[in-house]
């Protein structure tokens, strides 16, 4: 069992490419459509001929798209957003990117889409996500009994590698400035926190780990050709 955690630098930024459901949109219907500024804006079907469906934005501007280009908004959607986006009733760019900035807006950084984690980088600091309580919170806590934390994605690893008796790895994706690097860290130190063993040398186990990682920063992550660091592997050996 491998877990993936996906990190992406801010919402406007990032990409999902998710295969749409297939919709009937109508008059009246209310949509996505793309735009050259906010990357995806949404709007009302005031006409379509034939392909083309003729917009009206939330800015006032009427544009014309294509059906294909047209994705349905989910009118219904919780107004603090779902912390499972397999909860959104369309599962598309737009619908996603609209979830994740709802989120990021009431400081909500970490998102659920089913085992995944999405993380997005708050560009400031929230030790209180990552104290000693929180760590207790998510021990042996199932994966969506609480909110939505890169502790649980590495609760769960840990746990799956006990419990099966073979090792097991966390995958840490993302662009360049995502934030990989500092989950990482978080990573590490909650299984250092969840090996409970004391250190050696003066030094913690936390202290130990967190030493590994220009390591992994050396050969645990692959290169694109966006940037040299696209993702990091944490290995769990089961010894």
């Amino acid at each position: 069992m491998e877990a993936l955690l996906i990190s992406v630098p801010y919402v406007s930024n990032a990409f999902i490419c998710l295969q749409a459901a297939s919709v009937n949109i109508i008059v009246g219907s209310h949509v996505w459509v793309e735009d050259p500024v906010l990357a995806w804006i949404d709007g009302k079907v005031i006409r379509i001929n034939g392909q083309e469906v003729h917009v009206r934005t939330a800015t006032g501007k009427m544009v014309v798209k294509e059906i294909p280009k047209v994705f349905p908004k989910d009118t219904e959607a919780p107004p603090g957003g779902v912390d499972d986006m397999t909860k959104l009733s369309y599962l598309h760019e737009p619908g996603v990117l609209q979830n994740l900035a709802t989120r990021y807006e009431l400081n909500e950084i970490y998102t659920y889409t089913g085992n995944i984690l999405i993380a997005i980088n708050p560009f400031q600091r929230l030790p209180h996500l990552y104290d000693s309580h929180m760590m207790e919170q998510y021990r042996g806590a199932a994966l969506g009994e609480l909110s939505p934390h890169v502790f649980a994605v590495a609760d769960v690893a840990y746990r799956a590698m006990i419990n099966e008796g073979k090792s097991n790895s966390i995958l840490v994706s993302g662009e360049s400035g995502a934030g990989k690097t500092e989950t990482t860290k978080m990573l590490m130190r909650y299984l250092a926190y969840l090996g409970g063993r004391s250190g050696v040398e003066g030094r913690t186990v936390e202290q130990q780990v967190l030493e590994s990682n220009p390591v992994l920063e050396a050969f645990g992550n692959a290169k694109t050709i966006r940037n040299n660091n696209s993702r990091s592997v944490i290995v769990m050996e089961l010894f």
